[in-house]
């Protein structure tokens, strides 16, 4: 009670208000001495930037306008890359050179193995021609060989068939063909026998020209091959053939 303790109440109501007074203060007194720490950070900051960049954020901005029509003028070479060294340059050069080449020379194995897996094998070019002997052949006789699994017919012509095949008016024909365009001698006539209508195989010495007859749809070939009545379109078709001796005949 203030009966019992009047000098501690005194003593308490003396100190009170400085006590305030001090709280009030202490904020204010560590936000003032911060104040001269941030400025000495920025001053810090400021001294190392570098002294194109003070030049720039110092100067007016009608300096900055006259020196800088765009900020794309504006340069940082503060942070622009250093220049290459010119014997580096010459080795990355070398390397990418030397990379293209092993590139191209990969490429290019690969595109020959490509292609020979697309060429035929030897046996199968082989298989691929025929050779004919020609000596048993009689005059005015046909035989039949069988090539790449067609008929092909080989006729010793007679001098009469030779002359009759070049007597025949070319532009009246249904497929115009010279006889000489057809054979490379002119008693030798090489001829694949299959009809040009539906692919039959034509009967030689045979039909109203005395060449070949086919019976399915009777179709009419002359002594040259060429179709003259009929309902196929065209004339039999002359396959490669070359004369290796002057007995012996090469096909394909």
């Amino acid at each position: 009670s203030p009966s019992r303790h009047p000098p501690a109440m005194q003593r308490l109501a003396r100190v009170a208000p400085h006590v305030v007074r001090a709280t009030a203060r202490a904020p204010l007194a560590r936000a003032t001495a911060l104040v001269p720490v941030t400025a000495r950070h920025t001053a810090a900051r400021a001294a190392a930037a570098p002294a194109e960049w003070r030049r720039l954020f110092s100067s007016p901005a009608d300096l900055l306008k006259e020196k800088h029509d765009s900020p794309d003028k504006l340069q940082d070479t503060y942070h622009l890359a250093p220049g290459g060294d010119a014997d580096k340059r010459a080795f990355n050069y070398f390397l990418l050179g030397s990379g293209r080449f092993m590139y191209a020379s990969a490429v290019r194995l690969l595109v020959i193995k490509f292609v020979a897996t697309l060429s035929a094998a030897a046996d199968v070019l082989a298989l691929a021609s025929t050779e004919v002997d020609l000596s048993a052949i009689q005059e005015g006789s046909t035989v039949t060989i069988k090539w790449r699994g067609k008929p092909v017919f080989i006729k010793r012509r007679t001098d009469a068939e030779v002359a009759d095949a070049m007597s025949v008016n070319v532009s009246e024909l249904r497929d115009p063909e010279a006889d000489t365009d057809r054979r490379q001698k002119p008693d030798w006539l090489v001829l694949i026998g299959v009809c040009t209508h539906l692919g039959c195989v034509p009967l030689s010495n045979a039909g109203d020209f005395g060449g070949w007859f086919c019976p399915c749809h009777g179709s009419h070939y002359d002594v040259s091959g060429r179709i003259r009545k009929g309902p196929a379109p065209l004339n039999l078709e002359v396959p490669p053939y070359k004369f290796i001796e002057s007995d012996k005949l090469l096909i394909g």
